[in-house]
C-alpha cells in the first residue's frame, strides 16, 4: 500500500539496486601491497605477480578452491631447486598464504562474505622438520676464524657474527638497529624482529663496546638512522649476509655443502641456553611471545630480562649489570676453555 501511494512498484526497486561490484585481482592486489607491513610485502609480492599473470582479469570471487590449489602446485613444480631444496614445498606454502592474505582483506573490506573464502578451504603442505641445528664449538670457532681473517671489511662481518651468536637475533633485528637502540648504561639492545615485535636484549660490555665504537666511526650523527655500515658510511643489506656465507662456504667445504646461514647461529645459542638455563629462558632469550605449543605452563613459568642477562653473562662469561650473580654463583655454567670458540674475541 506504501509503494502504490508513492506510485514505486517492487519491480522498478528490483531493477534500481545495483550489487556492490567485486574488484579483479589485478585492481585489488595494488591496494593490499600498499596496505600490508614491509615484511609481508616482500614475503609475498612474487607470488602475487604470479597472481596477476594468471588470474589478474579474473574477480576475486570467480577462482575456486581447485584452482588455487592448482596454482599452488604449478608455483610448487615450478620452484627454484637448490642444494637445500624440498621439491618446493615452501613455495606452495607461501602461494596459499598469499591468496589467503588478499582473501581475508576482502573479507574484512565486505566484498565477499566469509564463507565464499576459497583459499581457506585449500590446506598448506605440512611442514617438513628443519635441518638446522645447533653448531659445535669446533665448527663455530671455524666460521668465526674465517670470517675475522678473509674479506673486505672484517671487522664489520666479525661485529655482525658476535652480534648474532650473543643475541640469537634474526637478520632483520640486527638490520632494523639505530643508534637510539643501544643502552651502553645498561648493557642492552632493542631488537625489532618479524611480527612488529620489540624487546631489550641483554649483551655483552665487549658487545656494546664495540658496537658504540662502530657507530662512532661509520654512523652519522642522526639517533634514527641504521646503525650497522660499511666503511664508507653506507647502511649495510641483506646482501652482506650472503657475500659472508659465500666467502665463509668457500673456505670451508661444509658450510656449502650444509647451507650454514646466519639462522643456524640462533639455533646454537638458543641450544646452549636451553641446556644451561632451561626452556624458559631459551624462550625468552629468543624473543618468542605466543602460546604456540608451550602450553599454558607457559604463562607462569616466564623468564624475564634479569634471567636472559644471567644467560647472557655466563654465555660470555663477562658481567652484565642485569645478572643474578646468585645464581651464576650458584649454577655457574660458565663456558670452560675449550668452549670459548662462542666468542670472536676476548
Amino acid at each position: 500500500m506504501l509503494l502504490t501511494r508513492l506510485g514505486i512498484s517492487a519491480e522498478a526497486l528490483l531493477d534500481g539496486a545495483a550489487p556492490r561490484s567485486i574488484p579483479t585481482f589485478g585492481e585489488y592486489v595494488g591496494q593490499i601491497a600498499d596496505a600490508v607491513p614491509p615484511g609481508t610485502r616482500r614475503a609475498y609480492l612474487a607470488y602475487w605477480r604470479r597472481v596477476l599473470e594468471q588470474w589478474g582479469g579474473r574477480r576475486l570471487d570467480e577462482p575456486t578452491a581447485s584452482e588455487i590449489k592448482q596454482l599452488a602446485e604449478s608455483a610448487r613444480a615450478s620452484a627454484v631447486v637448490r642444494s637445500n631444496s624440498r621439491g618446493g614445498r615452501s613455495a606452495g606454502e607461501h602461494m596459499i598464504a598469499a591468496l589467503r592474505c588478499i582473501y581475508s582483506h576482502a573479507v574484512a573490506d565486505g566484498l565477499i562474505p566469509e564463507s565464499a573464502n576459497p583459499a581457506i578451504r585449500v590446506p598448506k603442505p605440512r611442514r617438513l622438520a628443519s635441518a638446522r641445528h645447533a653448531l659445535t664449538n669446533e665448527q663455530l670457532s671455524q666460521v668465526c676464524a674465517v670470517a675475522g681473517t678473509t674479506g673486505d671489511d672484517s671487522e664489520l662481518d666479525t661485529l655482525l657474527l658476535r652480534l648474532h651468536i650473543e643475541t640469537a637475533c634474526r637478520r632483520g633485528g640486527a638490520l632494523a638497529l639505530r643508534p637510539m637502540d643501544l643502552d651502553s648504561e645498561q648493557c642492552l639492545v632493542r631488537l625489532r624482529e618479524k611480527g612488529e615485535t620489540i624487546r631489550w636484549q641483554p649483551v655483552s660490555p665487549t658487545l656494546m663496546h664495540h658496537l658504540v665504537r662502530h657507530r662512532q666511526r661509520r654512523g652519522g650523527e642522526d639517533r634514527y638512522e641504521q646503525l650497522l655500515r660499511y666503511r664508507n658510511g653506507r647502511p649495510i643489506t641483506r646482501r652482506r649476509y650472503d657475500y659472508i656465507w659465500a666467502r665463509i662456504g668457500r673456505h670451508l667445504a661444509w658450510v656449502a655443502t650444509q647451507q650454514i646461514s646466519t639462522h643456524w647461529l640462533r639455533h646454537t645459542t638458543l641450544t646452549w641456553v636451553e641446556r644451561h638455563f632451561g626452556y624458559a629462558t631459551a624462550r625468552t632469550f629468543a624473543g618468542h611471545t605466543g602460546r604456540g605449543d608451550a602450553g599454558s605452563t607457559a604463562t607462569y613459568v616466564r623468564a624475564d630480562l634479569h634471567d636472559v642477562a644471567t644467560a647472557t653473562a655466563a654465555l660470555t662469561g663477562e658481567p652484565h649489570p642485569l645478572a643474578n650473580t646468585s645464581v651464576l654463583d650458584s649454577h655457574s655454567p660458565r663456558l670452560p676453555a675449550d668452549e670459548s670458540a662462542l666468542l670472536p674475541w676476548h
